[in-house]
């Protein structure tokens, strides 16, 4: 037989509550729904955030459709079903508030700080009650929150356990019969539960730490300004400070670092400033160069200087860091030379050399040359490029004057050197590319304090050419001075790609030889670095050559040494000599400050003044001291 359900209960089973009657249950009932959820959130939260919080769980407790919302609502009493399903609702995400976070489970909803409604710059809080609110509310913080929704319940509502167990269960609690007991038998206080102290519509406001606001209010006022600043880089064309051509990717961002990195922000002397400045150096050098407009080249110079690809060749002579500039460098000249971009920048220390075919960026190189304490001889040039075995200088803007020398020919003219406009010189051989030493091409310049000779030695910066005395050298413009050059040039090469700034040779003995052999010279070149450090010496023994420009003969070398220096301005040296006769000497010689010089070894011997000539063996090895006027020792250079 087909069981029927009785008609009463057809009759009176709920209808399904809609989203229009439930938002007017929630309206009309706010004060009430929102003590309801104050009460029952864990007090932990803190008075503020349980106001707060109370307020969002009634707001968002709605249907989430305009259907119908889930499940009748039995109510023996036939109270307003769109209120019993509201305050489920409320009940239900109060307990899911007071639930621990945990690592591995999705938070719920209720469980986060609410998105709205929200305080900004104040504490709300209901006002404060008498005593028994306090005993009360102490009661409250002891229960569980299945504990709190059953006393609050019973109190504010007047449910009993029966109604109470179903509510509790619909809401998810999982043991309705222990949350009745801890509620206790005894009835709630509906006049404590509804006084003001539990009222989160009746509030009262006090500011919020005002010091700590400030500070707050600081740091996000920074960050933002940060924020927009690399927006904005950001929304520039291309990487930020656009295309940087052969630059390896950007690894950091700082102030001061864009600045060394922006082309707006290069430092241009104006073409006079060496005219009325205190200094005639690379700082008083103007930007020259068809390019120096050119903004994207000068970003990617800038770009590649600050963060080399792997594509880039990086140079740098001894002594010389290759790191970025510490600020924005000045430039010396921008400009196309024999089918590539030059750049050319100075940083106060450093000359850094920037080169890109004209056809793209792949190949592009970076070289660094040290320049510190350069003085008017020494910043008189600067290599901009070496193509097919030649190499282009730049030149200084008070050189009024450019020629050409062969070293090796110490009787010929020099050649004249054709400058542009913008003091670029035109092609000349450069002997660091050589693969022989048939010639020695210098570059001859002129101006208000004289002639001066500079040379090629591989880097960017050229090596000064000087001759004499160590104490008070002199350009090489002396007859004297080009021959004795004439035999040390194609020494020249031992000292290359050292970051030589100067090399002064000094003609410091005349000896004549014996057996009516002639006249020979002895000279003492001293390499000196940018650095200061890893300086090199050798001495030369030049006897009579069948023809000018034929090498000496080097007698010894060393290393950081000071000798042949202005600190030591003295020297000895000796040789093992074969006369044309076939006999075999010992020739020494000093200084002409040494008093006395002495031989011990294969041969025992010592003479006044500051040569010595002694007979000897094939294969006689001796040791050589000197003496100055005052007494001191003189060991001979190794």
């Amino acid at each position: 037989m087909l069981n029927v359900a009785p008609p009463q209960d057809i009759l009176n089973r709920p209808a399904p509550i809609g989203i229009e009657q439930a938002e007017a249950a929630l309206v009309e009932h706010y004060p009430r729904l929102t003590r309801l959820a104050y009460l029952v959130l864990p007090p932990s939260l803190g008075r503020n955030r349980r106001v707060v919080t109370a307020h969002a769980l009634v707001q968002r407790s709605l249907p989430r459709g305009r259907g119908a919302g889930e499940g009748p609502i039995p109510a023996p009493r036939r109270e307003d079903p769109g209120y019993g399903f509201v305050r489920r609702q409320v009940v239900r995400q109060a307990l899911e508030a007071g639930l621990p976070l945990r690592r591995r489970a999705w938070p719920k909803r209720a469980q986060l700080p609410p998105v709205l409604p929200q305080v900004w710059g104040l504490r709300l809080f209901p006002r404060s009650g008498g005593a028994d609110e306090l005993a009360l509310d102490q009661r409250l913080s002891a229960l569980s929150g299945p504990g709190r929704a059953a006393y609050v319940l019973r109190g504010l509502d007047g449910l009993g356990d029966a109604e109470l167990r179903r509510e509790l269960d619909a809401v998810g609690v999982e043991d309705p019969a222990a949350a009745l007991a801890e509620a206790g038998d005894r009835d709630a206080s509906a006049a404590l539960l509804a006084s003001a102290e539990f009222d989160p519509c009746s509030l009262q406001a006090r500011p919020t730490d005002l010091m700590r606001r400030r500070q707050h209010a600081r740091a996000a006022l920074v960050a933002t300004a940060a924020v927009v600043v690399c927006g904005a880089l950001l929304g520039l064309p291309g990487d930020g400070w656009g295309p940087d051509g052969a630059a390896a990717p950007s690894y950091a961002r700082n102030p001061a670092a864009e600045a060394a990195l922006d082309p707006a922000q290069v430092v241009r002397v104006q073409s006079a400033a060496w005219r009325t400045s205190a200094r005639t150096d690379f700082s008083v050098w103007p930007a020259r160069g068809a390019l120096t407009g050119d903004s994207k080249l000068l970003r990617r110079a800038l770009a590649v200087w600050a963060r080399p690809g792997k594509s880039v060749h990086v140079s740098a002579t001894p002594g010389t860091p290759s790191g970025p500039p510490m600020g924005a460098p000045q430039l010396l000249y921008a400009g196309r030379v024999d089918g590539a971009r030059i750049v050319l920048f100075y940083d106060g220390m450093r000359i850094a050399r920037y080169a890109e075919p004209l056809d793209g960026q792949s190949g592009a190189a970076l070289d660094f040359a040290r320049v510190d304490g350069a003085d008017t001889a020494s910043a008189e040039a600067m290599v901009v490029g070496r193509t097919d075995g030649n190499v282009r200088y730049l030149t200084a803007p008070w050189v009024r004057e450019a020629a050409v020398r062969d070293l090796l020919d110490p009787s010929a003219a020099p050649r004249p050197l054709h400058r542009d406009a913008d003091g670029l010189t035109g092609p000349i051989v450069s002997p660091a590319q050589a693969r022989d030493c048939t010639s020695w091409d210098v570059l001859q310049l002129h101006d208000d304090s004289g002639t001066a000779l500079l040379t090629d030695l591989g880097e960017l910066a050229p090596a000064r050419l000087t001759w004499g005395s160590p104490d008070a050298p002199k350009d090489v413009t002396s007859a004297a001075a080009r021959e004795g050059w004439a035999r040390t040039a194609c020494l020249l090469p031992t000292v290359r790609s050292h970051g030589v700034r100067t090399v002064n040779s000094w003609q410091f003995a005349k000896q004549t030889l014996p057996e009516t052999s002639g006249t020979a010279a002895w000279l003492c070149t001293r390499a000196d670095t940018w650095s200061g450090t890893d300086n090199q010496v050798l001495a030369q023994f030049q006897a009579p050559a069948p023809r000018p420009g034929t090498a000496g003969a080097v007698a010894a070398r060393a290393e950081n040494t000071a000798a042949c220096g202005p600190r030591q301005p003295h020297v000895l040296a000796g040789v093992l000599w074969k006369s044309h006769g076939g006999h075999w000497y010992v020739l020494a010689a000093g200084s002409d400050d040494m008093t006395r010089v002495g031989v011990t070894g294969g041969v025992e011997a010592e003479e006044h003044g500051h040569l010595l000539a002694v007979r000897t063996q094939e294969g006689a090895r001796a040791q050589l001291t000197g003496r100055l006027a005052d007494g001191t020792t003189v060991n001979a250079l190794r």
